[in-house]
């Protein structure tokens, strides 16, 4: 049996080759991965200079894990960031790169500049002057006493902006504002500050640019997309002021504006969409009650009060409610008399009227403000035939019925009028040649009126029966006088049975 001294003694004795087998090895992997990362730094940088940013930022990526205390590997993927416009990774790469390396002045140069376009002033100012303290180049001196000398300046325009902003100097401040954020580009406060400005001068446009701005360069930004969201909806734009403030409620679904506003502009929305929707399915009586209770809804925002109007008067006029579309109609033309829509649907609710000229009118005036709209240029021809018609024969006059008549109010009013004019009613030969030719009009409006066809025609301003609008002389029963009236002559020997034609 081995005794346990014996092999102990053979450990010991083998220990000193274990332990050198160990440390080369040791070194092997050591020399192995510090030739990787240089590999990778290498390749990283002949990829940068060919553009290619995305497969160099790989190596540089590769070159990070590989070695995390090389600083070289920290500012060549600063590098590539910039190179991308990734300033917001850029800066802890750096960051990295100085704390590792403090003397590197070009990590410092860059880090300042990007802390001066974030409106950093007091860190990037920090940094130069650390730059200049440091034995710099030529060049890098004068970059940093540039930049600190630019950056003194937007410290003491700062300063005034926020004094022109606390006296409620809006245009001051906007203007000292915009000298400031073309250097600090990147500042957010700025740009949240000129936002201000701008809604306090009415500038909207401006102003939603400066916030959209913001909500990016800061990722938790629920403040612009508030803001936002609120200029929209006072703007009347009811489906961006909904998607802003859905971006505020993913960042903090408690936010408590945000929350709000967000049922508030929900349920604008839906009305308005459920409005639309019955207007689309011509359920124009129900898409009126939708649109008053967008107005009730949001009574305050003077936007959605004119929009609800515009369609309630389009509804109205599509509906043959003549009356009240010319009333709704005149109520937004008085706060919007540009309205396009307006003029036309109230030009359409006059041709209902019958007010011809009035349609003409407000036809002519929104073709100045929509000149290549097909819509107007049709209506105001078709209201002028109508108007010149009007001046001839008018069936529906001569009928007594309005224009929005249906088939058997047409045949109750003939009925009563062929029996109050029929011939034969009358002694007097003069009373009877005047009862003739009305009760041929009579008999002529009803054929058309009765008439699909022929009735579309009138509407449109062309008289079916009159010969000067019937190319090729298209015959009609009536052209020969009462005696060619449905096949029978009433003044014709012996007795006179007249029947009417009532279908």
């Amino acid at each position: 049996m081995v005794s346990i001294s014996h092999v102990a003694r053979k450990v010991l004795s083998c220990m000193p080759f274990v332990l050198v087998l160990f440390d080369l090895k040791y070194e092997g992997v050591k020399c192995g991965r510090e030739g990787s990362v240089e590999s990778h730094l290498e390749m990283g940088k002949k990829l940068l200079a060919a553009g290619q940013l995305a497969d160099a930022l790989s190596h540089f990526h590769a070159a990070v894990d590989g070695d995390p205390k090389n600083y070289m590997a920290y500012y060549r993927r600063a590098t590539v960031y910039l190179a991308m416009g990734k300033s917001k990774s850029a800066l802890p790469d750096l960051s990295r790169v100085i704390e590792l390396k403090p003397d590197f002045t070009s990590a410092r140069l860059q880090r300042g500049n990007l802390l001066l376009k974030q409106g950093k002033l007091d860190e990037a100012e920090s940094d130069f002057k650390k730059v200049l303290k440091s034995n710099p180049s030529d060049k890098e001196q004068k970059e940093a006493q540039s930049q600190l000398t630019k950056s003194d300046e937007i410290q003491r325009l700062l300063a005034q902006a926020h004094s022109s902003f606390s006296s409620k100097d809006y245009m001051t401040a906007a203007a000292q504002f915009d000298t400031i954020i073309e250097t600090c580009v990147w500042d957010v406060a700025s740009r949240e500050l000129r936002a201000e400005c701008f809604i306090q001068m009415g500038e909207m446009g401006k102003a939603i640019s400066d916030l959209k701005a913001a909500s990016k360069l800061k990722s938790d930004n629920t403040k612009a997309f508030y803001k936002l969201s609120t200029i929209y909806y006072n703007l009347g734009d009811h489906e961006m002021s909904l998607n802003e403030v859905r971006e505020c409620l993913k960042l903090d679904p408690d936010h408590k504006q945000c929350y709000s506003h967000y049922k508030q502009v929900k349920k604008l929305n839906k009305q308005i969409q459920s409005a639309e929707e019955l207007i689309q399915e011509k359920r124009y009586e129900d898409a009126v009650s939708k649109y008053e209770a967008v107005m009730k809804t949001e009574p305050n925002v003077h936007h959605y009060s004119l929009h609800a109007k515009e369609r309630i008067c389009h509804a109205l006029a599509q509906s043959q409610q003549a009356s009240r579309a010319v009333s709704v109609c005149s109520e937004v033309l008085q706060s919007d008399p540009e309205n396009v829509n307006a003029l036309k649907d109230r030009a359409e609710a006059y041709v209902q009227e019958e007010q011809y000229e009035e349609a003409i009118k407000d036809y002519e005036t929104a073709s100045q403000h929509s000149e290549n709209d097909r819509q107007i240029k049709e209506g105001l021809e078709r209201a002028q035939r109508l108007l010149k018609q009007s001046q001839k024969r008018d069936y529906y006059k001569i009928l007594g019925v309005k224009r929005t008549a249906q088939k058997k109010e047409i045949i109750k009013a003939y009925r009563k009028l062929a029996q109050q004019w029929h011939p034969d009613n009358f002694k007097d030969p003069e009373e009877k040649k005047k009862a003739e030719k009305k009760f041929i009009d009579i008999a002529q409006a009803k054929e058309v009126l009765t008439d699909p066809e022929m009735r579309t025609k009138f509407d449109h301003g062309e008289d079916p029966l009159d010969p000067e609008s019937q190319q090729g002389g298209h015959h009609h029963p009536f052209h020969g006088g009462f005696h060619g009236f449905q096949g029978f002559n009433p003044f014709g020997s012996g007795s006179f049975n007249f029947k009417f034609g009532f279908n």
